[in-house]
């Protein structure tokens, strides 16, 4: 029986930090999902992208992905394609990739890296042949941070069929002698999204090459969204303050956002407020509000609070303001409701507020008129979340006129 402490654990945990005690959630554990595709002793067919664990870190499974069917190849592992479909139409979508897998150390440099980096970075799926050593393990996972994953099997042996088509551009960036920070970037300048440049830092391809180390994917995910967001913040603070206030909304998979800009120098503050019956509220008794924050200069620590959701929601918030050459103070407000009953990964945060950010938004003279507005989108009182907000709790009296 979960007392409310208890409970509360479960909504900054996500399945991710044993802070109950169990070394694999309970929760995650309940959920089951076969895929329909039986798979026999071997593979072949287009790679669109590889994974690597974190279980046993510095030695972890890593491996390519193999997908079953090829009617959706170009979406199988491109979540900024999914906005808008079901929780059936992903989860069937992401059965229909394989994962191959070996013991390798991050710090490895043999044949088997070099055709994992190769795999990453192709731009487009890469024909492979997988011979499996055992049977497939036809468990599908789910996780607060990384997208479904469909069946896995160790490899006995991975040979690439096909020449992968790798873009001079990303060619010269992973050649260079830079940081894996400033080569992310680089990359995300030259038109790769967040998804793609996480791919490629996973497989080791990235800083300096005597550094280089495999990357544990649900760590390249919110990596790459802190690095990203880091380098545009850089311009952002230079840029000139917004003379209004806007609010945007979207909502997606039972996830509802508001998003609140202000004129001033950047601050970001986010909200989660997660309803009673929602996964990772199941045994709440009223919903629960955690709030993470950062001033004009950044964070020094990690937003262990919110976790993934928070950097996903901020990347996606400054892309908006680096396009409009504006800088702002930020309050994102999520409201996670009891429908949002599987995790998908945090891919859905940044797609969900890059939804928000693309629709024409309301505009207010007063921040009166602008609270007013949210709280009639949002189930629970504004007032609730103004409580916690350091934002505005800095009472600017203009702001309230």
């Amino acid at each position: 029986m979960f007392d409310m402490q208890s409970a509360r654990l479960c909504i900054i945990c996500k399945g991710s930090r044993a802070l109950c005690g169990h070394v694999n959630c309970p929760l995650l554990a309940k959920i089951e999902a076969k895929p329909k595709n039986k798979i026999g002793e071997e593979f072949f067919g287009p790679s669109p992208s590889i994974f690597v664990g974190r279980i046993g870190y510095p030695n972890v499974f890593a491996g390519p992905l193999g997908a079953l069917a090829t009617d959706e190849l170009q979406s199988v592992d491109n979540p900024s394609s999914w906005f808008g479909r079901s929780y059936e139409d992903i989860i069937a979508l992401r059965s229909l990739l394989l994962r191959g897998k070996q013991k390798q150390s991050v710090f490895s440099r043999g044949k088997f890296i070099e055709e994992m980096q190769e795999l990453a970075m192709a731009e487009k799926p890469t024909d492979i042949e997988m011979r499996f050593e055992g049977k497939p393990v036809y468990r599908f996972s789910f996780s607060d941070v990384m997208q479904p994953m469909g069946p896995s099997v160790t490899l006995n042996k991975l040979t690439i069929a096909e020449n992968p088509k790798i873009s001079t551009s990303v060619e010269k960036i992973v050649n260079d002698e830079l940081k894996a920070a400033e080569a992310s970037y680089a990359l995300y300048k030259q038109g790769s999204d967040v998804y793609k440049i996480s791919t490629i830092i996973s497989s080791g391809a990235l800083g300096y090459h005597k550094n280089r180390r495999l990357v544990p994917t649900r760590y390249s995910i919110t990596a790459i969204d802190d690095i990203i967001c880091k380098q545009m913040l850089e311009e952002v603070r230079q840029f000139s303050q917004l003379n209004s206030l806007f609010v945007y909304s979207s909502q997606f998979l039972d996830n509802h956002f508001e998003i609140l800009l202000m004129p001033g120098s950047w601050e970001y503050e986010n909200f989660e407020a997660w309803a009673p019956g929602s996964f990772w509220s199941k045994y709440l008794k009223k919903a629960e509000i955690v709030e993470e924050y950062e001033p004009y200069s950044g964070r020094k620590s990690y937003a262990d609070q919110e976790g993934g959701g928070y950097y996903a929601a901020r990347l996606a918030v400054v892309e908006a303001l680096h396009k409009m050459k504006k800088q702002a103070r930020v309050i994102v407000f999520r409201e996670i409701y009891e429908g949002y009953t599987i995790p998908l990964g945090v891919w859905q945060v940044r797609e969900n507020v890059r939804n928000a950010m693309r629709q024409n938004p309301h505009q207010f003279s007063t921040l009166k008129e602008a609270m007013n507005h949210i709280n009639s989108n949002l189930r629970l009182p504004v007032s609730e979340y103004a409580k916690q907000s350091r934002i505005l709790g800095q009472k600017r009296l203009a702001d309230w006129v």
